[in-house]
């Protein structure tokens, strides 16, 4: 006893530090007392049966049978302390006992706590105060039990008593209760305690919304104990489990997340408290489908607040998280992109009650797109199947609002097209094909009876309310709208064991819009269940019969041209089935898919097709544009000259009704014409404005006399019924402008899109000789275009640089090039427009590989010399030095034959200035000659020998003030000369530098030239290269010629015999 004793007095200690520290020795000696006694009695322990009536005969208490003296005596202490009334002593003990009780496993909750309620009763003899001092003793004493965990502690104390009990518990719980009942200023610390003994089965700290508890929480609220986890997560559920959430999530959210009117506080952590009780434990990988129900129910009640701030942060930049509302998009996408099939469930969170359907449009992000395009064609399939479930009210509902149902419909009809439309969403034949067959059903069908059986999902349920005309009209233009896109994007099929890229069909090689024309007649048949909106004209029924035998002809062939012929005769039936009135629909394509109106006389198949398909560019409709490029895709291969001639001249006159024959109507009489009804309309929508303007002021219209007329008005009148009059003609003239510039505006996109047709030629069938009958009409149109049509000028601009300027296959065989080159050249000649001779530079230089191709030279270098000739003598000349570089640059052996000619031209240059422009050009001619390997060396000795003496003839002239070269002019010519000297030294090692010597001795006299050192310093560097180059070239042969006499010599020198030696006994060795 000796060494505890000491330890119990600082327990009562003012100072926390000394009673923390004298709790820290006593518990520490007394674990080691307890070690070395359960040592010394363990074989007497494990002989024993160590039942309770053992354990009590062994003390009053049963303490001393398992514990040491000391550890024993201790605990008898420290509940005795707790009622101690020395300042601070029963927060020490309360301390020390609450933990030697926790490191101790052979005490019993039953022992402890009969121990403190004995200690602590009452006696009638006690005062005020000593009954205080025993009232808070118990409630110490039981709270060390509680928060030490014996009270709920799994094990044995000793053989077959356990540590804790059921009576053990409910006689603490008994005691605080009574404790509280006992007296009111214990009440709160008795409920606290009691609070404690509830928790202490499973929580940590008695705030059991406190992070250390959420674990324990989450096992609760999953319904599942510590040893009884989820060991088959694909176990059904059994039968008591419930789909409603517990009532006390209710509870815990509350805490967490309090409403705006209640008046507590926030309590925990709701970021810790959603991971580890949510995420962790019900969307666990382990958690059965039924608990991740639960979760999914949990985040629909947390999102509305949620989804509401995201949205609203989301949707303007100035808003104060925008950017971690923000950076949480891009987190979830990339989370879908990881766990794409968690995508459906996501899309509904943020398109249903808590979001928007108009996500992304309000959010200015493309959330839910990139969401569709992460997701397999599972979670896509699940989508649409959510989407047509929302077409219709629900059956029980008994009223419904029209306009909400239009709205929603209306929205599914726009993700239904999304789906289609977007190219990076995995497609798949399936779905493609629901969609197109529910919009057709709805676009161009009346259901009157539902049919669960139909293949076709539409007929499955009768739509209520029936869908509006609105919404019919918007399914035929989706509709429309999706076949456009799908005509778009290429689809791999096989055929013949090959797999091949194909556009407009589906993965069996059929067109999409066969499908649907299959659709529209299986549906047209079963008139039980539906009918036609609009039932074809028996004409129209014929042209459609005749149009799909002519394709079910065409469906075998494999053929570019016969597959376009089959599309354009589909795309023609179906267009007049969804068109809105009947004078937007042409029949010409159908009427001309009769084998039997072909005559001698008749044009050229392929003619016919394609002004059929320029004449569905003239529509205004995406799907007609996108299906006549196709088409003519298809087609390209059969194009004939007459085709192209077809499609010039469209492209030229524009519109069939364009706004030429539009204002000269405009400039015609007014006086009505009979049967010309437009202008009676016009009169008389004139005439009644006039009318109104002057009943305004008061004066009858329909008055017979003029004179009468003429005494009612008075000065004012008049004015202000000029002014208003005015007014009305300024109105009308305004009108007629807008018409006009429509009219206008719309012919230019037509031709836009004519040229669209000629870009598609062009690189489809870049080898095909029909291109040399495109360059003159496209230049024409980037010439002659004015400003209103600069996207026309633009359109061609592009075309000639990236189709024909940058093409690499060009026709083989071809007559009317050498003519078109003439033409170019001469075009070229006269432009003076900056942005043109480029044009004309390109278009020259690819007729230029044409020509080189048909071994056709000497036709294209005389173009060339005209034109350089044209260059050089004449000084108002459109032409530039680039127009020549690109050639010589692009067909570098045709341009080293007029190598003679440039430098003969630069003699008779117009001026200074040209001169040197022609050495610029001869400077691209020489930096060529390292790719010229076939050109005979002899040649280029000779040129660069006439080249030098110009090059000196002109420099010693500028020195001697005969030519007026500045600085910068004269610098060039001696970079040229310098490379010419290097060329030179590549066939020829000896280079004669005496010249240039000359001319730098020249240029340090010139008056106008001495001041350029650096003139000077060049002249230097071609001096130094020649002379490097000399002396190697001699050092080289000397070495030699000594190498051949140094065996016969006598008269050799030290050095030479050194020389010998070493060579002597290198060939020895």
């Amino acid at each position: 006893m000796t060494t505890t004793l000491p330890l119990f007095w600082h327990l009562s200690s003012a100072s926390r530090r000394e009673r923390i520290d004298a709790s820290v020795k006593l518990i520490g000696t007394l674990e080691q007392f307890q070690v070395q006694f359960a040592k010394n009695t363990s074989s007497a322990i494990a002989g024993s049966e160590g039942d309770e009536d053992e354990v009590q005969k062994s003390g009053s208490d049963g303490l001393d049978a398992l514990n040491a003296q000391d550890v024993s005596y201790s605990i008898r202490r420290l509940v005795r302390g707790l009622a101690s009334p020395r300042e601070s002593s029963r927060l020490g003990f309360a301390v020390a006992l609450t933990e030697l009780l926790s490191r101790i496993a052979t005490v019993t909750c039953t022992q402890i706590a009969t121990m403190i309620v004995e200690g602590t009763k009452s006696q009638g003899s006690m005062t005020g105060q000593e009954e205080r001092d025993v009232l808070f003793a118990r409630l110490f004493g039981l709270m060390a039990v509680t928060q030490s965990g014996l009270l709920v502690r799994a094990g044995v104390a000793s053989g077959s008593i356990q540590a804790s009990s059921l009576q053990g518990y409910d006689e603490v719980i008994t005691e605080l209760l009574a404790l509280g009942e006992k007296k009111t200023w214990l009440r709160e610390s008795a409920w606290w305690a009691v609070a404690l003994a509830l928790y202490a089965p499973s929580f940590k700290n008695p705030d059991i919304l406190s992070t250390g508890n959420l674990h324990t929480i989450a096992r609760i609220l999953k319904e599942s104990s510590t040893n009884d986890e989820e060991k088959d997560v694909r176990k059904a559920a059994n039968g008591s489990w419930r789909p409603q959430l517990h009532f006390v999530w209710d509870m815990l959210l509350d805490q967490l997340l309090p409403g705006p009117n209640t008046p507590h506080t926030p309590t925990g952590n709701f970021q810790d408290f959603f991971q580890i009780v949510i995420d962790e434990s019900l969307f666990s990988s382990t958690s059965s489908p039924e608990r991740k129900y639960w979760g999914f129910q949990l985040a629909n009640a947390l999102y509305k607040n949620f989804m509401r701030s995201w949205i609203n942060h989301l949707s303007h930049q100035d808003r104060y998280l925008h950017k971690i509302a923000m950076q949480t998009a891009t987190e979830l996408q990339a989370f879908i992109q990881q766990h794409p099939q968690l995508g459906f469930s996501l899309i509904l969170q943020l398109t249903g009650v808590n979001g928007s359907q108009q996500f992304d449009k309000l959010t200015k992000t493309k959330t839910v797109e990139t969401i569709l395009t992460s997701m397999d064609e599972t979670g896509i399939k699940s989508y649409i199947d959510y989407l047509l479930g929302q077409v219709n009210e629900p059956a029980d509902s008994g009223t419904y609002d029209v306009q909400s149902i239009n709205t929603r419909r209306a929205w599914i009809i726009d993700q239904l097209a999304s789906l289609i439309r977007n190219g990076s969403i995995p497609k798949n034949d399936e779905w493609i094909q629901l969609i197109l067959d529910w919009f057709v059903v709805h676009g161009l069908f009346t259901i009157q009876k539902k049919s669960s059986k139909s293949p076709y999902h539409a007929l499955h349920s009768l739509p209520k309310p029936t869908f509006s005309d609105e919404l019919r009209e918007l399914c035929r233009s989706r509709l429309l709208g999706c076949l456009s896109n799908l005509s778009a994007q290429a689809n791999a099929i096989k055929t013949d064991g090959k797999t091949v890229k194909a556009s407009a069909v589906a993965s069996d090689g059929e067109f999409w819009v066969s499908k649907v024309l299959n659709t529209i007649e299986t549906l047209e048949s079963d008139s039980k269940h539906v009918s036609l909106l609009a039932e074809p004209h028996k004409s129209d029924r014929k042209l459609h019969a005749r149009a799909k035998k002519s394709a079910s002809r065409l469906r075998g062939e494999t053929e570019g041209p016969s597959k376009g012929a089959e599309l354009l005769l589909l795309a023609s039936i179906l267009q007049q089935y969804c068109a809105e009135d009947q004078e937007d629909v042409t029949s010409e394509t159908l009427e001309n898919s009769d084998d039997d109106a072909v005559g001698e006389d008749s044009p050229e198949p392929v003619d016919v097709l394609v002004d059929s398909i320029i004449g569905f560019l003239e529509k205004s409709t995406a799907y007609m544009r996108t299906i006549g490029n196709q088409v003519f895709t298809l087609l390209s291969e059969s194009v004939q000259a007459s085709t192209i001639d077809l499609i010039v001249s469209r492209g030229r006159g524009g519109i069939r009704d364009d706004a030429e024959e539009s204002s000269g109507d405009s400039d015609e009489d007014d006086a009505p014409s009979e049967g010309d009804s437009d202008n009676e309309d016009v009169d008389l929508e004139l005439r009644a404005k006039i009318e109104e303007a002057l009943k305004v002021n008061g004066m009858e219209v329909n008055s017979d006399s003029e004179e009468e007329e003429e005494e009612l008005m008075d000065d004012e009148q008049m004015m202000a019924v000029d002014d208003q009059l005015a007014a009305v003609f300024r109105a009308r003239a305004n009108e007629k402008k807008t018409g006009n510039a429509d009219v206008q505006r719309e012919a230019t996109h037509f031709k836009i899109r004519v040229l669209d047709l000629v870009d598609s030629f062009i690189k489809k069938q870049p080898s095909n000789p029909h291109v040399i009958r495109l360059i003159m009409p496209l230049i024409e149109l980037v010439s002659e275009t004015g400003p209103d049509e600069q996207q026309l000028s633009d359109k061609a601009r592009g075309i000639i640089k990236t189709r024909i300027g940058k093409g690499k296959d060009v026709p083989t065989e071809t007559d009317q090039v050498p003519a078109l080159m003439t033409e170019l050249h001469a075009k070229a000649r006269k432009t003076h427009s900056p942005t043109l001779l480029p044009i004309l530079s390109h278009c020259c230089v690819y007729l230029a590989k044409v020509m080189l191709h048909s071994r056709a030279d000497d036709s294209l270098l005389q173009a060339y010399r005209e034109s350089l000739v044209d260059f050089m003598t004449r000084k108002n000349s459109a032409l530039n030095t680039g127009f020549f570089q690109d050639f010589m640059r692009r067909h570098q052996v045709a341009a080293w034959n007029l190598r003679g000619d440039v430098l003969r031209l630069s003699t008779q240059a117009v001026n200074v200035y040209r001169q040197c422009q022609a050495f610029q050009l001869l400077e691209t001619l020489v930096a060529t000659l390292p790719n010229l390997a076939s050109v005979d060396p002899g040649e280029i000795l000779e040129f660069m020998s006439t080249l030098r003496a110009n090059l000196l003839e002109v420099l010693t002239s500028a020195c001697r003030d005969k030519l007026a070269l500045t600085t910068a002019q004269a610098k060039d010519l001696l970079k040229l000369a310098l490379l010419a000297v290097r060329q030179t030294q590549r066939i020829i090692s000896t280079v004669d530098p005496e010249a240039w010597t000359t001319l730098r001795k020249a240029l340090e006299s010139s008056e106008r030239l001495k001041n350029s050192p650096a003139l000077q310093k060049m002249c230097d560097q071609i001096v130094r290269s020649t002379q490097s180059e000399n002396a190697s070239q001699g050092s080289k042969k000397a070495t030699k010629r000594k190498a051949d006499k140094v065996a016969g010599s006598e008269e050799a020198s030290p050095e030479a015999q050194k020389v010998k030696r070493k060579k002597v006994r290198k060939s020895k060795d």
